[in-house]
């Protein structure tokens, strides 16, 4: 299922983390009656998807096995397909496949990989087999250890031939080319400077040709620039990034702060289509 947008317009992705210990929301959602409750806020404010994830990504956070995983996130996502219009797509964020494939099995039907298929290769078997869009991101290094002390030669360049590279793999996989969106991994083993390199060059990943997905909601940088260190007051810089986004053509964005980032691409797209 792929998110319906008309005639191309932006398309809000909705985070909807089910863990103790995401960067900005950790432990607010874990319980399913409070995780569907916030679904529905996200879908009447304007999302599109809904992005589910059962382990947070956050620098430095620990990794979360398969298992437990999909405990957090199968009645979750089940309890969020039955209750959800069935026009708003349900996004599983993982990068393996057995989590991967318990979401589909539960209701969901996009796979959000932050490894592009290198931690699990085997998802990409199964997003070839299910035939369902598949978010390929680029990160430097591991959640663990991605910003202890990321070096690029030239970021937007080493970035878009990273994603090129692994959207080949993908496509021998089986994978169809429609299916694969671009995700340059805002905040993923990158520096403030490397942050604003990508944001300033998006439309290069745009002409690639393939849909790009923008994830730099609430994102540490940004507090850098604006002198501010609560995630959750970063919601008008998150806003800034969403416009500049849509005018270089990106696709969707991921983020927390729906209704603000659901006006802020509105806006923007109106600007754009004049």
């Amino acid at each position: 299922m792929t998110a319906k947008s008309k005639n191309n317009a932006p398309v809000i992705m909705g985070i909807l983390n089910v863990t103790p210990d995401s960067f900005s929301d950790g432990g607010e959602f874990m319980q399913t009656e409070t995780a569907v409750a916030h679904a529905l806020t996200m879908v009447k404010e304007g999302a599109g998807i809904i992005d589910i994830g059962g382990e947070s990504s956050r620098p430095g956070s620990s990794r979360v096995s398969p298992g437990d995983q999909i405990k957090r996130v199968r009645e979750i996502i089940q309890a969020c397909r039955e209750h959800l219009p069935g026009a708003v797509a349900i996004s599983i964020d993982t990068t393996h496949a057995g989590v991967a494939e318990a979401a589909l099995e539960a209701g969901a039907n996009w796979i959000n990989d932050i490894s592009a298929g290198r931690e699990d290769p085997d998802i990409l078997s199964l997003v070839a087999e299910r035939n369902v869009p598949y978010v390929m991101m680029h990160m430097q290094g591991t959640p663990a250890t991605m910003q202890d002390d990321p070096y690029y030669d030239d970021v937007t360049f080493e970035v878009k031939k990273f994603l090129l590279g692994h959207a080949e793999q993908a496509i021998k996989a089986g994978i169809r080319t429609a299916n694969i969106i671009l995700d340059p991994g805002i905040g993923f083993g990158k520096t403030t400077e490397h942050n604003l390199q990508l944001l300033k060059d998006l439309d290069e990943f745009v002409n690639t040709g393939f849909p790009v997905l923008l994830g730099a909601s609430r994102k540490r940088f940004m507090g850098s620039v604006c002198e501010e260190t609560e995630p959750k007051n970063l919601v008008a810089s998150t806003c800034a990034t969403t416009a500049l986004g849509v005018m270089a053509g990106v696709r969707y964005f991921r983020v927390h702060d729906v209704k603000a980032n659901h006006q802020a691409a509105a806006v923007a797209w109106a600007i754009k289509s004049a």
